[in-house]
């Protein structure tokens, strides 16, 4: 459990494998919908989580995720569902001068 969650744990990782959840990817394409990880930090990142067989690169070039990568993948799917929800809520803001004890 500790050697995956130091893995996952590093910036960008989840989102690799977010990204490549529904179907497999370019490097380029892929790199664009990661928005600010840099090309330098996206490649180690692939290639940690290639040597953790979580995916790989297929005949076409494009990524991948391995089977365990996919059960990882479906493993998530709650915590994804849950995090929608999470950003949708209503933000309570307390007034100036309101107590902070109900």
């Amino acid at each position: 459990m500790r050697a995956a969650m130091e893995l996952l744990g590093q910036r960008w990782m989840l989102r690799v494998i977010w990204e490549l959840e529904p179907g497999a990817l370019g490097f380029l394409e892929l790199r664009r919908r990661m928005g600010n990880c840099s090309s330098s930090m996206l490649s180690e990142r692939l290639q940690q989580l290639s040597a953790a067989e979580l995916l790989t690169k297929n005949d076409r070039g494009t990524w991948e995720l391995t089977v365990q990568g996919a059960q990882l993948g479906v493993a998530l799917a709650s915590v994804w569902d849950w995090a929608e929800l999470w950003a949708k809520r209503e933000i309570r803001v307390p007034q100036p001068g309101a107590s902070r004890i109900p």
